[in-house]
């Protein structure tokens, strides 16, 4: 069966005609009512040859009905109109014969919200049909009339390629020969009377911004060098793993050396930042988000193109190059990860297809006003789906290692941020976000599972209980959660002078209580580094020596206390200034020695970190860690031992929070043994006043609980470590037995 039509020379009259149209356009109609017919032909019904497909733009009056007919399960309608005067008609029907990529199953799943590789079927897809090259376009759009692809391949028309729509879940396709990867597109979507462009939410690349046009990537062209990175991911335990994380702005880091504030691409950017980062000992990078956003002040986190890489910095194989270095070279990538929210520009995913597709409608529900953005209707699976599978795509197509979830606190609670009257208690009349939880469960197992030793790090805020527990125990599953609680404790004890510290000692101790209720990661962001609140060296307290001891004595505690670490850029050589976005970091401090200090104080940290288990191994265990004397306040120290899981392996960790060298102070030991001091924060090296120990030895003196002790000097604003030498304390001991023996003669 095929359906025809044709369009009159000029100046012909037409008479009578019957058309196949969808009963949905004509149902409410009454006969000889004036009506405005815009359709587009239906295809594929499983005729031979399939339907042409010609679109109409013309006025009419029904004169009468001839009948229905049901073509798979679909109602149509003959009708015969009298002409009112044909506009113009496109004839499409070279595009009819071709089958699209997305079969029963796809849009089984995707129903289901389980399609996990639905990125290789939604979206832009270079590919080969029926003997003919081109490109496969599909998009999730159930509510719009009618869909157009605009793009390179056929001058923007919107008039030239249509899209046909799969009825079950209101998928559109269509399949245009010619077009190739490169060329931009967008889709161009009517919803009644309204018309508007839209990116496409699955485009693998984009236009740089302010532009906004998407473009067909062929994601298949780069060749991975990484095998090996990828292959001992498999089995990384993180847990009792040294992970240390440098947090980076890719567009701020560095510039290029023009004095034009360009920004570094991607592989330049790796050029310069993969050494740097060996060269301080972090074992990850973390990059803000780098997903496609038009505003670059929003730093990546109001995203428009999830599934693409922002074409800022260069292109997707010029990110993989990005990453592929990084793993060549033993260093992890993190990607900062948005799904809390979307920005309302006009060309996102808001109310993508005239309706409030990927938001809810209820502005109580689906908008944030503190940030002025759409929210995500996590309990719609096609936007569950969208997401999930967004994460597992970054770590498929992208290999990265990690991903670190934004805002997670705005999606746990129903009222966050909001007024009483501004939001909806859940069915149970409760504020927890039940939808949000259920997804956040349900990512970060698919994550976990189809990757292995990837990492899913939550900032979240709150007290929320269970976030890193796994999701059958009641938790979220996350691998790890910014300890928020610590780093606000500290940075404002850090901020008091010493004079006044010893008021605010429990500032301190207070962490330790709650260390080991979740896997915690140890934060100092570009969140603390902005608006107004100044640089961490800013934050101390002090004169300009003073500041910069007191970073060193910040970061040596930071990297002595139990939990994985965290440091955005800038602050590894102490940088004066707020972090900008809009220019690269003030590497001209390195030309001072005590900058100098600083970043070498961080790199032996580091190095330190690696290269003592008792320092990682046991990060997220009480067994990890022990109090020595937590109850000094009126001298504000601190000592403790961290502990590996060889009970033999220890070290003794002392913290001196005031200016004040302490000589002849006392610590308790476990042991008879030489102590070696393998860290002073207070080194000249690092611009310290040098105070330090040369070798120690315990002696039987009971203190602090224990029945050993050594006596040792605190440097001023200082963080000593030291570590028992095995060979020295069998010596250590035969001389103290030898003592014992002869006095027994």
């Amino acid at each position: 069966m095929k359906i025809s039509a044709h369009c009159e020379p000029p100046g012909m009259k037409m008479r009578v005609k019957i058309f196949l149209l969808h009963y949905s356009m004509l149902k409410n109609k009454k006969r000889g009512e004036e009506i405005d017919v815009s359709s587009v032909f239906w295809r594929n019904f499983g005729f031979s040859g399939g339907l042409p497909l010609v679109k109409f733009h013309f006025r009419s009056k029904i004169e009468k009905s001839v009948g229905l007919v049901s073509i798979g399960g679909i109602f149509f309608v003959f009708w015969i109109f009298q002409d009112m005067g044909v506009q113009k008609m496109t004839d499409f029907s070279n595009q009819s014969t071709h089958k699209g990529l997305i079969s029963d199953y796809d849009l089984y799943l995707l129903g289901q919200g389980k399609h996990w590789k639905v990125y290789e079927k939604l979206g832009a897809h270079p590919c080969t049909i029926d003997g003919e090259t081109g490109v496969n376009f599909a998009v999730w759009a159930p509510n719009a009339d009618e869909i157009s692809v605009i793009g390179d391949f056929n001058a923007w028309d919107t008039r030239a390629n249509f899209m046909w729509k799969h009825q079950e879940n209101g998928i559109w396709e269509t399949f245009i020969p010619g077009a190739e990867a490169g060329m931009f597109y967008k889709f161009f979507i009517r919803k009644g009377e309204r018309t508007f462009e839209k990116c496409d939410p699955y485009a693998f690349g984009c236009e740089c911004p302010p532009k906004n046009a998407c473009r067909v990537i062929d994601l298949d062209q780069y060749t991975w060098q990484d095998a090996e990175w990828v292959e001992k991911r498999v089995s990384f335990d993180w847990q009792s793993r040294p992970v240390s994380i440098y947090e980076v702005h890719p567009g701020s880091w560095q510039t290029s050396n023009s004095g034009t504030e360009q920004w570094l691409n991607y592989r330049e950017l790796a050029d310069r930042l993969v050494p740097y980062v060996k060269k301080m000992n972090f074992t990850h990078v973390e990059l803000l988000p780098v997903c496609e956003h038009p505003f670059t002040g929003s730093w990546g986190y109001q995203v428009t193109g999830y599934y693409a890489p922002t074409a800022r910095y260069g292109t997707p194989d010029d990110f993989k190059y990005f990453v592929d270095l990084c793993h060549q070279n033993g260093i992890g990538v993190i990607l900062d990860w948005v799904p809390a929210h979307f920005p309302k520009d006009a060309f996102g995913l808001g109310r993508f297809d005239g309706t409030s597709l990927y938001e809810h409608a209820d502005p109580r529900q689906g908008e944030h006003a503190d940030w002025g953005t759409y929210i995500f209707n996590y309990g719609r699976n096609e936007v569950r789906n969208f997401l999930i599978a967004n994460a597992l795509f970054w770590v498929d197509q992208y290999h990265v290692d990690g991903l670190r979830v934004d805002a997670v606190a705005s999606m746990l609670y129903l009222d966050y941020s909001r007024k009483e009257g501004e939001w909806i208690p859940n069915q149970y009349g409760g504020r927890e976000n039940i939808e949000a939880i259920d997804f956040l469960r349900e990512m970060n197992r698919e994550v976990q599972m189809h990757f292995p030793g990837t990492l899913t790090i939550a900032e979240e805020s709150t007290a929320w209980p269970g976030v890193t527990l796994p999701g059958y125990a009641g938790g979220l599953g996350f691998c790890m959660k910014w300890n928020m609680g610590w780093m606000h404790d500290t940075l404002a004890y850090m901020k008091n002078d010493p004079i006044f510290r010893k008021y605010h000692h429990d500032q301190l101790t207070f962490s330790i209580l709650y260390s080991f209720h979740e896997n915690f990661l140890l934060p100092f962001s570009h969140d603390e580094v902005v608006h107004c609140k100044g640089s961490l060296i800013g934050k101390m307290s002090g004169d300009t020596w003073q500041k910069c001891a007191n970073l060193r004595l910040l970061y040596a505690y930071q990297w002595t206390h139990p939990g994985k670490k965290l440091l955005f850029m800038g602050g590894e050589f102490g940088q004066w200034n707020e972090w900008r976005d809009n220019g690269q970091l003030d590497w001209n401090l390195l030309e001072f020695e005590q900058h100098q200090g600083i970043q070498r104080c961080v790199s032996d940290l580091g190095h330190l970190y690696e290269t003592e288990p008792a320092l990682y191994e046991q990060d997220f265990r009480q067994d990890g860690f022990q109090w020595i004397d937590c109850s000094n306040r009126d001298i504000s120290t601190l000592s403790f031992m961290r502990k590996a899981k060889d009970p033999e392996d220890y070290l003794i960790v002392l913290c001196n929070f005031t200016p004040n060298v302490r000589h002849d102070f006392w610590v308790g030991v476990p042991e008879i043994s030489e102590f070696q001091e393998i860290f002073n924060s207070d080194s000249r090296s690092y611009g310290g006043s040098g105070v330090h120990n040369e070798r120690i030895f315990s002696e039987p003196r009971p203190c602090q609980g224990f029945a050993n002790s050594i006596r040792v000097t605190l440097p001023p604003l200082g963080v000593l470590v030291f570590r028992p030498i095995r060979a020295q304390k069998v010596k250590s001991t035969d001389k103290i037995s030898e003592k014992k023996s002869r006095k027994t003669k």
